[in-house]
């Protein structure tokens, strides 16, 4: 059963307004669980907001960024997976799916912007097809492999309330997410 989103697709400029660099939500933060809607079309809030993600991402430092991650609950990734030292390569995946997954797998240490300063091994597949838009509203088909397949996966599950944590065992799981929830507790205080 899909949660109730207080989000209403024909007010998408309601989320979107903001700074250049926008606070990154944590767990247990509820909105993480979201399934982000989808991006009706290009506007010049869905382009501002993909800049401001690239800044946030950048700042943070991280390699991927799903909205919902800056509490904006709409299916846009920003994601930058160059090796070369001081290059940037940034793209940007709007209302993305996974069209196939290979049969093999790979297996990443993994860490999340929404889960900071934790790292866990995740076993996915290792290649995947993917169809996305991008700024300019063309649709592009794409087989991803190695680390931009477990980035756009990863990406992909946050937009539909997944986390990284949801692969490993309950006992792991529960631990992070007890530690997670008292140091927001504290903070609260």
């Amino acid at each position: 059963m899909r949660a109730q989103s207080p989000f209403d697709p024909g007010r998408q400029s309601d989320y979107i307004a903001g700074m250049a660099i926008r606070e990154i939500i944590s767990i247990p933060d509820k909105r993480l669980r979201l399934v982000s809607e989808p991006v009706d079309k290009i506007t010049p809030e869905i382009r501002a907001l993909a800049e401001d993600m690239f800044e946030t991402m950048y700042d943070a430092p991280g390699i991927g960024l799903a909205a919902i991650q800056v509490a904006v609950p709409l299916r846009l990734i920003t994601m930058d997976v160059s090796k070369k030292e001081g290059e940037k390569v940034p793209r940007v995946f709007i209302n993305p799916e996974i069209l196939s997954k290979s049969d093999d797998v790979s297996v990443y240490e993994e860490g999340c912007l929404s889960i900071p300063e934790y790292y866990e091994e995740v076993e996915r597949p290792a290649s995947v097809r993917i169809r996305y838009m991008d700024l300019d509203g063309k649709v592009h088909e794409e087989d991803a492999e190695g680390l931009f397949a477990t980035c756009i996966q990863h990406e992909i599950d946050h937009i539909n309330g997944v986390l990284f944590i949801d692969y490993l065992s309950k006992l792991k799981r529960d631990r992070v997410m007890k530690k997670f929830t008292k140091a927001a507790k504290l903070a609260a205080k």
